[in-house]
């Protein structure tokens, strides 16, 4: 498949950036392999004002934003998830400008609601995995003054945004879509420069097809504008492709597996061909992921249940 993947972004950090009438973006100096040019924060309204995925504590950023929103009442800060490339600054701006902070909120209900039966979770195969580290890692510290559950609409002066629960990437994920505008916020649930990392036990494979595949369900969308990179202007060209790119990695982990017995890195060798050496363990976590899901389902076996580098055989 070709990839659909854009990677020549060049925003300009610390300076806010108008992308449609209404919606301007300021991007964080946190660039990296996990968080391409940096953390993207939002500016939605003329007025009253919603900031969304306030990005890392770091003081440029927060000056920032606060120049960026100087003159305006800020009245909402949205969090779509608790990564710490996400979260952190949110508190800080919460203090200063004394306003809520909302997000879907504790993480043990997050994972109570979408890992449970009814759900056709895995709680069982997950939660027996270590924290494996690396990537954006969690911030512990985040908390949120009101909870938003899937459907939930939030409004300021001029605009109206709709809380759309999606799991997987992190169990407490939310998008946000722009009522009216077609346009919704997808944090790292859909960008447009990389496939998502799923990292057990936090992130979980099966969780995050489903909510690619209700995403696939939604009409009226045209564009995304995801916590990392540009804009996706084919929202749903772009859903179409990772979701097969997810079938073809399963795919191709249960050809490595056949007539044999490997680790999850010895698999991702096999099978991210080329990639960047900074981004192999991402890809390792990845991989768990996939075998995880694949556990759950009867198609693999974990030889020693309980260790995260543990060595999987096919069923």
């Amino acid at each position: 498949m070709n990839s659909p993947f854009v990677t020549d972004h060049s925003p300009r950090i610390g300076e806010a950036e108008e992308l449609v009438p209404g919606l301007r973006v300021v991007t964080a100096p946190n660039a990296g392999p996990m968080t391409f040019t940096g953390t993207r924060s939002y500016i939605l309204g003329y007025d009253r004002l919603a900031v969304i995925d306030p990005g890392p504590d770091e003081p440029s950023h927060y000056r920032a934003l606060m120049d960026a929103t100087r003159g305006a009442t800020v009245t909402h800060i949205l969090v779509t998830h608790a990564h710490v490339d996400h979260a952190p600054l949110a508190r800080r701006l919460s203090v200063e400008l004394d306003v809520p902070i909302l997000g879907f909120g504790d993480m043990a209900r997050a994972q109570a609601q979408f890992r449970g039966d009814r759900h056709g979770g895995v709680s069982g195969k997950t939660a027996r995995l270590p924290d494996l580290g690396g990537g954006e890692g969690i911030d512990h510290g985040h908390d949120v003054d009101e909870s938003l559950d899937h459907g939930t609409v939030v409004s300021g002066g001029d605009w109206v945004l709709e809380a759309l629960h999606t799991p997987g990437h992190l169990a407490d994920h939310l998008c946000f879509a722009w009522r009216e505008t077609g346009i919704v916020f997808t944090g790292d649930h859909i960008m447009g420069w990389a496939t998502t990392m799923v990292s057990p036990p936090h992130g979980d494979m099966q969780e995050f097809m489903q909510s690619l595949r209700r995403m696939a369900e939604r009409a009226g969308d045209r564009a995304f504008f995801p916590g990392h990179g540009g804009a996706v202007e084919d929202p749903h060209a772009m859903i179409d492709w990772q979701i097969r790119h997810r079938l073809d990695r399963e795919q191709q982990i249960l050809d490595a597996l056949s007539g044999r017995t490997l680790a999850p890195e010895e698999i991702a060798g096999m099978i991210y061909s080329g990639i960047d050496g900074r981004l192999i363990s991402a890809a390792t976590r990845n991989v768990i992921a996939h075998l995880v899901d694949l556990e759950a389902r009867g198609r693999v076996q974990m030889e020693r249940p309980g260790q995260a580098q543990g060595r999987y055989r096919l069923v």
